[in-house]
């Protein structure tokens, strides 16, 4: 198989994939929040995200962390070598497999209707995808001319600014209920 069709092939479903992981700690979120809601209300919502829950876990996330599983050794086989930069993206990789099945342990938990994180956790357990995406796509991109003292202050750096826009945020909705 032509390389940029492979190429082609593991980008849609790594943008797939964070797609899913991005919007399923979203549904996370509301599935908890539904909660705090009277019934016949907390039903109904609770009913509605767990379908919504299903379908993007097992149609769209599953399915493209498998097959981005598939595509990325096939791009590093025809690329024949590991250099440096790949190995460190490898890493990043891992705990973002690591990641995805702590999220499959919240899905198994929520439907079981166990909701042990806060919607507050979650959303800040939801900006780690963010982490992860930052990391690999900069190390996809930059590869070889990226310094990993730079790199890692860089994220270092992104990381306390992202944390620090969840507490800004956390302040404004407390300021508006």
């Amino acid at each position: 198989m032509n390389p940029e069709y492979i190429k082609a092939l593991h980008i849609i479903f790594i943008v797939t994939w964070f797609s899913g992981l991005f919007y399923i700690v979203r549904l996370f979120v509301y599935n908890t929040e539904a909660g705090e809601k009277d019934e016949p209300e907390k039903s109904i919502l609770r009913k509605h995200f767990t379908i919504m829950i299903k379908r993007l876990w097992f149609g769209i996330t599953w399915p493209s962390a498998v097959l981005t599983l598939i595509f990325g050794p096939l791009m590093w086989w025809q690329l024949g070598v590991l250099p440096g930069w790949l190995l460190i993206k490898l890493f990043f990789v891992l705990g973002l497999y690591a990641y995805h099945f702590t999220l499959h342990a919240i899905y198994k938990q929520q439907m079981n209707g166990v909701f042990k994180y806060s919607s507050q956790k979650l959303r800040i357990w939801n900006e780690v995808a963010t982490i992860f995406l930052v990391a690999i796509v900069m190390l996809a991109t930059v590869k070889q001319n990226m310094s990993v003292v730079w790199g890692l202050v860089g994220l270092i750096c992104f990381v306390v600014v992202l944390m620090s826009a969840i507490k800004i945020y956390k302040n404004i909705r407390m300021k508006k209920k």
